[in-house]
């Protein structure tokens, strides 16, 4: 009887065991479904790479891209300042000339005795001082009468110092070591703007005796400096915050730069700002909330930046043999050859004399003229249409030919008509 209950309850055991396999599977397949299910919908379907490329929002993160390598210096157009190209009508500088003395040299002075104008000067100054004195009486050697000449800039008001420019009008060998005498400057309408006084400043200087013929002389010694020698008395008026337009005018003119600075100019400050007149001149008008402060609206507007734009040109020094050439400067297709003859001409003397025992003759020298002709053979250079002038002197310069011969080919060149640029000679 034990032994039939015993079995019974492990074949029941057995079952729930069973049983709870079962579910604890059915479960675990459930779980596995359910998690499947959310992964898909959370994912976007898969798409057909090979039919279609993958769109900006699916494509994976990559690496910035590497930048592109800046263009050369040449092959840019380079922009600049408003204020490095023009100028503002009415804001200039205004020059100023005096006559005035230089005393204390060292017997470099003028020769007194031969200038009546330096002993006229120096007797209305002792005059002044209320000294009587007689022209015939004075001959100094250390006094030297000078043109006193400055640059008096815009804006500059009573008090600013400014240097002035001391150069010699008379017979003086230096000014080294001399001060300039209180000498008033003026202007071209006659009124004084300024007074200079103080000590030259050469940067030369003379030593020896000059009529012995051993002096030794450095620099321009009759030309001198005074360094915030001069002080302004009176300013140049100006009204330039009360205007409502102004007048911008380059220093090159050229048409497209000024139609360039126009654009630039209303594209910061609103269409029908500027208006170009000319090729050279750019009328400004002052913007309504601007116009309190003229002097902000003028930095504004020199701080603008722009392209300009310029004529092709060469420069030619044939002093120098310098060649200056700009970037646009191109040639037509042309072949240049150049060669050289050399003809040397040179005289001989050569001494004829008679035979030893003759009993007449004379002893000549007889001249004996050689000639000499040397012909280089020709080089050439064939230079494709659109070359440039650079181009041309390189090759020039490859076949050895000189910087005068340059130059004369360069103007050939302008005058068979294949460079297309302006020539100027210096």
């Amino acid at each position: 009887m034990k032994r039939a209950t015993s079995k019974r309850q492990r074949i029941k055991r057995n079952r729930q065991k069973g049983v709870c396999c079962l579910l604890f599977a059915v479960c675990c397949a459930l779980c596995s479904s359910i998690v499947s299910a959310q992964q898909n919908t959370s994912s976007p379907p898969p798409q057909n790479t090979a039919a279609k490329p993958p769109t900006a929002a699916s494509a994976q993160p990559t690496a910035a891209p590497t930048p592109a390598p800046a263009k050369p210096q040449s092959d840019r157009q380079l922009t600049v300042r408003v204020k490095d190209i023009a100028e503002i009508e009415g804001v200039r500088a205004n020059q100023l000339i005096g006559y005035g003395i230089v005393v204390g040299l060292n017997r470099t002075g003028d020769r007194v005795q031969q200038n009546l104008y330096a002993r006229q000067t120096l007797q209305n100054l002792l005059n002044r001082m209320g000294l009587a004195t007689s022209v015939d009486t004075l001959k100094p050697e250390n006094m030297a009468t000078v043109l006193v000449t400055a640059t008096l800039p815009p804006f500059a008001r009573q008090g600013v110092k400014l240097d002035v420019l001391v150069s010699s009008i008379g017979d003086a060998r230096s000014l080294q070591g001399g001060t300039l005498i209180l000498s008033p400057l003026k202007g071209v309408d006659g009124q004084v703007y300024a007074m200079a006084q103080g000590p030259v400043s050469i940067g030369g200087l003379v030593a020896g005796d000059s009529a012995a013929g051993n002096s030794v002389e450095v620099n321009h010694p009759t030309v001198g400096r005074v360094p915030n020698g001069a002080m302004v008395e009176r300013g140049v008026a100006n009204n330039l915050g009360t205007q409502e337009s102004l007048t911008l005018a380059l220093r090159q003119d050229d048409f497209t730069t000024a139609s360039r600075l126009n654009r630039t100019i209303n594209e910061r400050f609103g269409g029908g700002t500027a208006r170009a007149l000319d090729g050279r001149n750019v009328e400004v008008f002052v913007p309504a909330k601007w116009r309190d402060d003229h002097i902000g609206f003028i930095a504004e507007l020199e701080t603008l930046k722009l392209q300009t734009d310029m004529i092709a040109k060469v420069i030619i020094n044939e002093r120098t043999g310098t060649i200056i050439m700009g970037r646009d400067v191109r040639l037509a297709s042309v072949a240049i050859s150049q060669g050289g003859v050399t003809v040397r001409i040179g005289t001989e003397y050569e001494v004829s004399q008679p035979s030893v025992f003759s009993k007449s003759g004379d002893t000549v020298t007889v001249p004996r003229t050689s000639i000499e002709v040397n012909e280089r053979k020709p080089e050439s250079v064939v230079l494709p249409d659109g070359a440039t002038v650079d181009e041309v002197v390189r090759g020039l310069r490859a076949v050895g030919v000189s910087a005068r011969d340059i130059i004369s080919i360069l103007q050939a060149i302008k005058a068979a008509g294949a460079l297309a640029a302006d020539l100027e000679m210096q």
